[in-house]
């Protein structure tokens, strides 16, 4: 799988209303393409009327930034005024959310969209989104920011 089927899209959407309801949540529940764009918004009957809003762009920023929300957190913690700016782009559809709830959607180690969650608490909302992906086969696992490279080893040098 190379990109991300809106039959893949709301079949992660309903895996994830489904759980946040086990947990008593009302939620809404965004995801995107690798590109950002909107593939599937859903919001819960008690949702509160922002949160679509909230889920697309964290959906977004797991998406175009290409590692979920949470890793990003000490990175926009370190560089506030870069991650501000990254909303400003003209390019930029949506606000960059390092949160929790914000999770890249990556399969057979290619990124093909974004997941957002928004609606429970922080931590609520990143546990929706880690056991839906993982339940449907999506990867979890992303290599760190900022790890630098290494360089490979030349023979006879």
């Amino acid at each position: 799988m190379n990109s991300l089927t809106l039959d893949a899209a709301e079949e992660i959407a309903d895996a994830a209303l489904k759980r946040a309801r086990a947990l008593g949540k009302a939620v809404s529940v965004a995801v995107v393409d690798a590109g950002g764009f909107v593939v599937s918004v859903r919001r819960d009957d008690g949702a509160r009327p922002l949160t679509p809003d909230i889920a697309r762009a964290k959906a977004y920023t797991a998406a175009v930034m290409q590692r979920p929300g949470k890793m990003l957190r000490k990175w926009q913690e370190s560089q506030p005024v870069f991650f501000a700016q990254l909303s400003q782009l003209p390019g930029a559809a949506l606000p960059i959310m390092a949160a929790e709830g914000s999770v890249t959607i990556k399969k057979d180690g290619g990124i093909i969209g974004g997941l957002g969650i928004a609606g429970g608490t922080a931590d609520e909302d990143q546990r929706v989104a880690d056991e839906v992906l993982a339940s449907l086969g999506y990867e979890l696992e992303f290599a760190a920011w900022g790890v630098a490279a290494t360089e490979p080893t030349r023979k006879g040098a």
